[in-house]
C-alpha cells in the first residue's frame, strides 16, 4: 500500500474517546512477507482498532472469534509486541461486526481455515507498530526534541538524553492529534520480547471465575426461551401436532412452527437448508422442554426410509468403480503401471461425524419494531461465519444490513459447525413471531441429529512400485459430498470442490506418476466443514497407503519417507525430530506397538508416533502421543501445544469411535451415550515438540488432526497385522 493512500486511510479511521484513548485503522503490511496480505488488503476496509486508557489500560480488538484456540491472545501479542506494550495492561474484547474487521483475504468476516493469524498478522502488526510511533511523536513534540533519539519500552516511552519518560496513558490524547505516520517498520523478530514466549491467555481468568460470555450465557430484558424439534429424516413434512397439550404446561406461551425453506444468500452464493421444524416458546427452558414433550410433533418419512448405511456403503462402492472428475495429473499413471514390479490396490472409506461440541447450538434473538413498524433484528450468537450467517438473515428475513446488528460471543468449541447459520435463523423466526428476544437452545439430542456431518467418504488406491520398492505409480480415486459447493461456492474449480481432495492433490511425495480424481456424492444427509476439513479423512487414506507400501517393500516407515522427501527440508527435519522424539528406533515394553504418520494441511507440517496397547480383550489402548510440528513462527508455544493435544485428541477419538450412523432416513446417534467420546481416564500422554524456525506462520486448529487417525491404525497393524481400511477402528477391528 502507497504511504499515501496509507495514510488517507488512517486518518479516517483515526478517533479518540474523552481524549484517553488512542484508536487507529488501517490496511497493508510493513515487510515482504506479508505482500500478498498487503495487496489484498488495498481493496478491502481492513480495521484493527486498539485504545490506551489513561490507567495504561491497552484494549485490542480481536477480528475473529474465540471458540478455544486462543486467538484473543495470540493476536493481541502481535498488536502488543509492535507496540512495546506492557502485557500486563493488555485486554482482548471481540471486534464489532463492521466492514473495518472483514478478512483482507477472504472479503468476508469469518473464523476457520486455522487462518487467524496467518492471514490477520501483517495488517495488525502494522497496526501496533504505527501506534507505537504515534506514542513516540507525541512524546517529542511535548519534549521537543527529536523523535528518533526516543525509545520504547513495556507501555513507556523514553528520552536518554534527558532522563525524561511518560506513560503511553499520558501520551494518547496528544498522539490523537498528532499526523498518522507514513514510513513505520515493523520489527526484526530478533528483537521480539513478547512474541514466542509462553503467554498465559487472556481469556483464561474469566472462564475461570464464570464472567465469561459464552453464547448459553446471554441474558436479555424480557427474555423468553426456546427448543426447537425437526424433522428427523431431514426432509420430512411436519403432519400433526398437540398444540393444546404444548399450551396447558405452565410457563409455555407459543408453539411457532418453522417451515422448510431453502434460502440463497445473496453476495456469498450460500445455502442454508432447513428442514420442518416446531419451536416451543416458554418462561424457562425446562418449561419449553416440557412443552415440547407435550407436543409431540409428527413428521413425515420424506421417502428416504430406505437410506441407511448399507445403501451408502454400496453407492460409494460403485461410484468408486467409476471415473472421477482430474484433479490432479502428473506423468503417466497408466504406463508406470505397466512396468510396476508389483502393484498395491486398497480401498478406503471413512463415516459421518458429527461435531459435538460442549455447547449446544445456541442464539438469542430480538426481532423488533419501532414506532413507525421498521424491524430491527439484534442477535447474540457463538458464531464463526458472521458474513454468511448475516447474508442469510438478510435474505431469509427481508432485512437490510443496517438493520441488523450481530454480536459475536465466546464459544464452547465450535469445529466448523457454527460456520453455519441454521441455529441462528430459527432463533430469528421464532423472535420475529413472538416479537420478543428469545434465547433458543437445541437439546443435546437435536444437536446430535441435526449436524452438518463431516462428510462420509471413500477412496480407491491403485499403486505401482519399482524393483527397490518405491513407488514409481499412485493413483487416487475420491468420493465424498462437496463441502464448498453450498457455502464456498467460489472456491470450486472447474465446478469441482477442492477441499474434497485436499491432503490428497498435495502430498509431498516425490511420486513421478500421480493421478487424483474426484466424484462427488450427493446425498440429503447435510454435511459441512469438520476439523481439517478434507485433510481428516485423506490424512487418513494417504498415511495408511504409504504405511502399507513400507511394509510390502520391507521398509521401516521413516526410511521410506525419507527416500521420497529428499528435496522436501522442513518435512524431513520433522521425520527426524519425530523419529527421536519418540524413540522410535528403542524397544517397547511387550505387549505395546507403534505407527507414525506425517500431514501437511493449513501451511503446517504435523508428524505424529502413536504408541498402543492391546488389552486380554484386544481392545485398544493409547499409550502415548509424540507430536512434532512446523508451524513457521510461533506466537506463543504453550497455545500451539495446547492445540495440538486437542487435535490428537480429536484425531484419536474419530479413529476409535467416531461415527454417524444412518437407519430408515435418520440419524441412529443422540448423544454421548451413542456417539461415544474420549474420557479423560483414557488420554493417553501426549508429547509435543514445536520446531523452532523463522517461516511464515501456519495454522495450529487444524493440522494436529489428520496423522493422529493412520498413526492409530498403522500401531494397530504393527499390532495384529490386519490393515485398518475403514474407520471406527472399534468396529473395523
Amino acid at each position: 500500500m502507497s504511504a499515501s493512500n496509507r495514510r488517507q486511510f488512517l486518518k479516517g479511521a483515526l478517533v479518540s474517546v474523552s481524549g484517553l484513548s488512542l484508536g487507529f485503522g488501517l490496511t497493508g503490511c510493513g515487510s515482504g512477507e506479508g505482500a500478498d496480505i498487503a495487496d489484498a488488503a488495498r481493496a478491502a476496509d481492513v480495521t484493527a482498532w486498539l485504545s490506551i486508557g489513561a490507567d495504561e489500560s491497552i484494549i485490542i480488538r480481536v477480528p475473529s472469534s474465540e471458540m478455544g484456540q486462543g486467538v484473543h491472545t495470540s493476536l493481541p501479542m502481535i498488536v502488543a509486541e509492535e507496540l512495546d506494550a506492557n502485557w500486563e495492561n493488555v485486554q482482548s474484547e471481540t471486534a464489532p461486526v463492521t466492514a473495518q474487521f472483514v478478512n483482507p483475504l477472504t472479503g468476508s468476516r469469518g473464523t476457520g481455515g486455522s487462518s487467524a493469524v496467518r492471514r490477520w498478522w501483517p495488517t495488525i502488526a502494522l497496526a501496533g507498530a504505527t501506534a507505537r510511533q504515534m506514542l513516540v511523536n507525541a512524546a517529542a513534540e511535548s519534549w521537543g526534541v527529536d523523535a528518533a533519539d526516543l525509545t520504547t519500552d513495556t507501555g513507556v516511552v523514553y528520552h536518554r538524553g534527558s532522563n525524561r519518560q511518560a506513560s503511553y496513558g499520558a501520551l494518547a490524547t496528544l498522539a490523537n492529534k498528532l499526523p498518522i505516520p507514513n514510513d513505520v517498520q515493523v520489527k526484526n523478530p530478533n528483537d521480539y520480547s513478547i512474541i514466542g514466549k509462553r503467554t498465559q491467555r487472556l481469556d483464561s481468568p474469566a472462564k475461570v471465575d464464570g464472567s465469561a460470555q459464552f453464547g448459553i450465557d446471554v441474558v436479555v430484558p424480557g427474555m423468553v426461551y426456546a427448543t426447537v424439534a425437526a424433522s428427523p429424516n431431514f426432509v420430512g413434512k411436519l403432519e400433526n401436532l398437540n398444540e393444546s397439550a404444548a399450551l396447558a404446561i405452565n410457563g409455555v406461551e407459543r408453539v411457532v412452527t418453522l417451515l422448510a425453506q431453502a434460502q440463497e444468500a445473496a453476495g456469498v452464493q450460500s445455502i442454508v437448508s432447513m428442514p420442518d421444524a416446531v419451536a416451543v416458546v416458554a418462561s424457562s427452558y425446562w418449561r419449553a422442554q416440557k412443552g415440547l414433550q407435550a407436543l409431540a410433533p409428527i413428521f413425515g418419512d420424506g421417502g428416504v426410509t430406505a437410506l441407511s448405511d448399507e445403501t451408502l456403503r454400496g453407492e460409494f462402492a460403485s461410484l468408486l468403480s467409476g471415473q472421477g472428475a482430474n484433479m490432479r495429473s502428473d506423468g503417466s499413471v497408466s504406463d508406470s503401471l505397466a512396468v510396476a514390479k508389483k502393484i498395491i490396490e486398497a480401498d478406503f472409506t471413512v463415516p459421518f461425524l458429527a461435531h459435538l461440541c460442549m455447547e449446544p447450538m445456541n442464539c438469542t434473538a430480538h426481532y423488533s419494531l419501532d414506532a413507525r413498524g421498521e424491524p430491527a433484528l439484534e442477535i447474540w450468537a457463538p458464531t464463526q461465519g458472521e458474513s454468511h450467517t448475516l447474508a442469510v438473515l438478510q435474505k431469509a428475513l427481508g432485512l437490510a444490513l443496517e438493520q441488523i446488528t450481530l454480536h459475536t460471543t465466546l464459544m464452547g468449541g465450535a469445529f466448523g459447525r457454527r460456520y453455519e447459520a441454521d441455529f441462528v435463523l430459527q432463533a430469528a423466526l421464532i423472535s420475529k413471531a413472538v416479537l420478543k428476544p428469545v434465547k433458543l437452545l437445541w437439546s443435546r439430542e437435536e444437536d446430535v441429529q441435526h449436524d452438518y456431518y463431516r462428510p462420509m467418504s471413500a477412496s480407491r488406491f491403485k499403486v505401482g512400485l519399482d524393483a527397490a520398492g518405491l513407488p514409481i505409480s499412485w493413483s487416487n480415486h475420491v468420493v465424498a459430498t462437496s463441502v464448498a459447493k453450498r457455502n464456498f461456492s467460489a472456491a470450486l474449480v472447474n465446478g469441482n470442490d477442492p477441499f474434497s481432495v485436499e491432503g490428497a492433490v498435495n502430498i509431498p511425495y516425490a511420486i513421478p506418476n500421480q493421478s487424483v480424481t474426484l466424484t462427488e456424492f450427493e446425498s440429503t444427509i447435510p454435511s459441512g466443514s469438520w476439523r481439517s476439513v478434507g485433510s481428516s479423512h485423506n490424512g487418513f487414506y494417504v498415511e495408511s497407503m504409504m504405511d502399507e507400501i513400507a511394509s510390502v517393500s520391507g521398509r521401516d516407515p521413516f526410511e521410506l519417507r525419507r527416500a521420497l522427501l529428499t528435496d522436501k527440508p522442513r518435512f524431513l527435519a520433522v521425520l527426524d525430530t519425530l523419529e527421536a522424539e519418540s524413540n522410535w528406533n528403542k524397544p517397547l515394553p511387550k505387549g505395546h506397538f507403534r505407527g507414525m504418520a506425517i500431514h501437511e494441511c493449513f501451511a503446517s507440517i504435523v508428524a505424529e508416533v502413536a504408541e498402543i496397547s492391546l488389552g486380554a480383550d484386544d481392545k485398544i489402548k493409547v499409550e502415548r502421543m509424540t507430536c512434532v510440528v512446523d508451524c513457521g513462527r510461533v506466537v506463543n508455544p504453550d497455545i500451539v501445544e495446547q492445540q495440538m493435544e486437542g487435535a490428537m485428541i480429536d484425531g484419536i477419538t474419530a479413529a476409535l469411535w467416531g461415527g454417524i450412523s444412518i437407519e430408515s432416513g435418520k440419524v441412529v446417534q443422540a448423544n454421548f451415550d451413542s456417539y461415544r467420546m474420549m474420557r479423560l481416564g483414557e488420554v493417553p500422554e501426549m508429547r509435543v515438540r514445536i520446531m523452532a524456525n523463522e517461516e511464515a506462520p501456519g495454522g495450529i486448529g487444524e493440522p494436529g488432526v489428520p496423522p493422529s487417525m493412520p498413526a492409530l491404525a498403522n500401531a494397530l497393524f504393527a499390532a495384529n497385522g490386519v490393515r485398518v481400511r475403514s474407520l471406527p477402528i472399534e468396529q473395523a477391528s
